[in-house]
């Protein structure tokens, strides 16, 4: 039997016992951090890094369109933002441009950010209507 590392271990408890809300936000910090690696591998002309980070940020912009409950406005406004997100990081991978992941970046940094306030005024409410 292989048994994980403790660090694997650790962030695999982490996701098991993470509310929603909280994974929501993991998902939204990862999506940053492989924005951010494939910028530098841009950067350094590391053509497979680059393409590798910013597919992975794709794949969390799609787990994100394909969750939202489209009953709601607002669900449709964050599909158009996503897709705009994506569109440009097709576009930012097969031209390994620079200024286009961080156009992402910063709606993602905006995103998660909005996302993070929203959980602490929520948590905030919780504690009031107990």
């Amino acid at each position: 039997m292989v048994t994980a590392n403790p660090y694997q271990q650790y962030k695999q408890s982490v996701v098991n016992t993470s509310t929603p809300q909280e994974l929501t936000l993991m998902l939204y910090n990862g999506l940053i951090k492989f924005l951010k690696l494939g910028m530098e591998a841009v950067e350094e002309n590391n053509l497979q890094n680059a393409h590798t980070n910013i597919v992975k940020a794709q794949n969390i912009i799609e787990e994100f369109m394909s969750t939202l409950d489209m009953d709601y406005d607002i669900s449709k406004n964050l599909f158009s933002i996503y897709e705009y997100m994506n569109w440009r990081l097709i576009d930012a991978n097969i031209r390994k441009d620079k200024a286009a992941i961080e156009e992402v970046v910063a709606f993602a940094e905006d995103l998660r950010n909005t996302w993070s306030q929203a959980m602490r005024l929520a948590k905030g409410q919780q504690v009031v209507n107990k």
